[in-house]
């Protein structure tokens, strides 16, 4: 058996970080997806009914709440899953549609689908030349005949 001094050091760290008070970190992922984001947590171990999603003008909260077990007269040999108050805040443009926001939460993952808005969606600009505008412009126009 083998001791890294450097890993050791880093487990106790983390352990430090995470018994502080305050909210814990979720990992996520966000992708887009043609036209809408894709966002995923991770937050294993949360009752779904303790998820929390709100926006607030430009802002998304993800809020979530793990609790430890309560068990009597045991005395914990490692106790390494957090518990606690999960806490992350997205900002999200004017080019997102807040309205039409859904999550789901499956095997310990919540998912949210968040849609571009009509507005903020790509469209093709045509590109004319003055020939070509000219060529548009109906018949009888003032500005087609010539002198």
């Amino acid at each position: 058996m083998s001791f890294d001094p450097l890993s050791e050091l880093d487990r106790l760290a983390s352990g430090l970080l995470q018994s502080r008070p305050g909210p814990r970190v979720m990992p996520v992922d966000l992708y887009r997806e043609a036209d809408r984001y894709i966002l995923t947590a991770d937050l294993p171990g949360v009752e779904p009914e303790s998820i929390d999603i709100e926006v607030d003008g430009q802002l998304l909260t993800i809020r979530a709440q793990r609790t430890a077990p309560r068990i009597e007269g045991v005395k914990w040999l490692v106790q390494e899953r957090p518990a606690g108050t999960y806490l992350r805040q997205f900002s999200i443009g004017e080019g997102v549609d807040s309205a039409n926001i859904s999550a789901s939460y499956d095997n310990g993952v919540l998912s949210l689908v968040i849609p571009v808005s009509q507005k903020a969606k790509s469209r093709k600009i045509q590109v004319l030349s003055q020939h070509s505008a000219q060529e548009q412009r109906p018949a009888g126009d003032p500005s087609t005949s010539q002198s």
